[in-house]
């Protein structure tokens, strides 16, 4: 099986090439169902019949002077429930994402994650039937490398 998979430690980088922010790093969590990308404030608005969010995101735990905005079609806004068991309404967006050679596109729903040590969470959905997780490890994949990547 871990020849037909790539596999993921605990923790990886990932990037998020349509959303131009730098690699993260995000904490691979096969508790939770849905990934989550932390954003300090989310600002829906209509594009013609579509609804899309602009949201700003801090890239970095520890650095709260960067600043990156994005935009993205809203997917759904679903109820989502976090680890603590609170129930919170966010937006869900769709969007490409690359660990490692390996460029997916998957859901993830927009949260503040200002006091997480991590600014992304990668649930079991995203990860279904592509990679293996070995939670003893860390950063197998390496950082993401633009233009090099397995289909």
């Amino acid at each position: 099986m871990s020849n037909l998979f790539p596999m993921l430690g605990w923790r990886e980088w990932i990037a998020l090439p349509e959303l131009d922010l730098p690699p993260i790093k995000v904490k691979i969590d096969t508790g939770a169902r849905t990934s989550a990308l932390h954003a300090f404030f989310v600002d829906p608005y209509k594009k013609g019949k579509q609804h899309w969010v602009r949201f700003g995101i801090h890239p970095h735990p520890h650095d709260s002077e960067l600043a990156i905005e994005c935009e993205a079609r809203v997917k759904d806004r679903r109820m989502v429930s976090d680890s603590g068991g609170h129930k919170q309404r966010r937006f869900v967006i769709e969007t490409p994402m690359l660990i490692g050679h390996t460029l997916f596109k998957a859901e993830m729903t927009l949260t503040n994650r200002d006091t997480m040590k991590f600014r992304m969470l990668l649930g079991r959905t995203a990860m279904n039937e592509r990679f293996i997780v070995n939670p003893a490890e860390s950063y197998l994949q390496g950082k993401p490398v633009f233009g090099e990547r397995d289909d």
